[in-house]
């Protein structure tokens, strides 16, 4: 059994394929497996695999023939996964050299914990961009330790993230969505884990024209269904962890759903909501901030 299984997830990265894979094959740490799974790559991407694979025995592949998408994609590799310890990296970026052996390196005191690292931002062309991801959507109250509410409010990559494969249990990447996949598997992970971060860049996440699985959809369209896959995540929430969430994170998710369900023309789900989020916490600034505004529209709802 080796010490690390890494799931690198592959979808039309013919340019940046390589870097990634020799990134973790180069790890200072050898006891490794790399279990690449092709989502039907349509570029050049099987025939760089290919190579790879015939040059290195650590090296295990999926091919799917029909694109599937990328939850899909990772809980195959995950099903495959024979390490004590496993982590992933998308096929466009890249991880330092010592990333494994430092994480090693703190789990050797808890093997309990998740162990991720601050990423560095490049460019295409692999340019640092004078950024790193901490900075991209806002500084965390907290990031070692209980995670839970964090990770509630704001989702969290978890391309830098290693954990105990035995851990996992039952938890996987849920295939429902699309977009807020990895923000739903950090949830069940903080749920039952601590966190612990390492401030050090140890990885790199690749920003460029193509990316394949960004994690803000751009379009009318995919701005919908990252909207239906906000709406699966925080309703999975408040059914699940109920007993974890304060009256404020339940008031906050229940009026994120009241616009939501407003937007998708769903009045009564939304007004529903909208009053839920007031019970919990009545006196909340956005509750305040528009009162006509909220009346006329109870009153249209009411009306329907």
């Amino acid at each position: 059994m080796p010490l690390v299984s890494v799931v690198i997830t592959s979808y039309n990265h013919e340019k940046f394929i390589s870097e990634t894979i020799e990134s973790v094959l180069g790890q200072d740490v050898d006891d490794l497996e790399v279990i690449i799974v092709d989502d039907a790559s349509t570029d050049a991407s099987r025939h760089i695999i290919q190579k790879y694979t015939d040059e290195d025995a650590r090296v295990r592949v999926i091919l799917h023939e029909t694109n599937c998408g990328i939850a899909k994609t990772m809980n195959d590799g995950f099903e495959i996964a024979r390490g004590k310890f496993q982590g992933e990296i998308a096929s466009d970026d890249v991880w330092m050299k010592d990333k494994l052996s430092k994480q090693l390196a703190v789990l050797e005191s808890n093997e309990d914990r998740i162990v991720w690292t601050e990423t560095q931002v490049i460019d295409e062309s692999g340019q640092p961009m004078g950024l790193v991801a901490s900075e991209l959507g806002g500084v965390l109250a907290k990031t070692s330790g209980d995670m839970f509410h964090e990770i509630l409010s704001r989702p969290l990559s978890c391309t830098t993230m290693l954990y105990k494969r035995a851990n996992l249990g039952g938890i996987r990447y849920d295939e429902r969505l699309k977009y807020m996949n990895d923000w739903l598997f950090c949830l069940e992970l903080a749920a039952k884990y601590e966190f612990c971060y390492i401030e050090e860049p140890l990885a790199q996440y690749r920003t460029h024209a193509n990316s394949t699985w960004g994690i803000t959809p751009n379009s009318k369209p995919a701005k919908q269904v990252g909207h239906q896959d906000y709406i699966l995540v925080l309703e999975y929430a408040l059914r699940q962890w109920p007993h974890r969430m304060s009256a404020e994170e339940k008031a906050t998710a229940f009026e994120r759903l009241g616009h939501l369900y407003y937007e998708f023309g769903q009045n009564r789900e939304a007004l529903t909501s909208f009053l839920r989020a007031f019970a919990y916490s009545p006196f909340r600034r956005s509750n305040l901030q528009y009162p006509r505004r909220f009346f006329q529209f109870t009153r249209d709802v009411l009306g329907h």
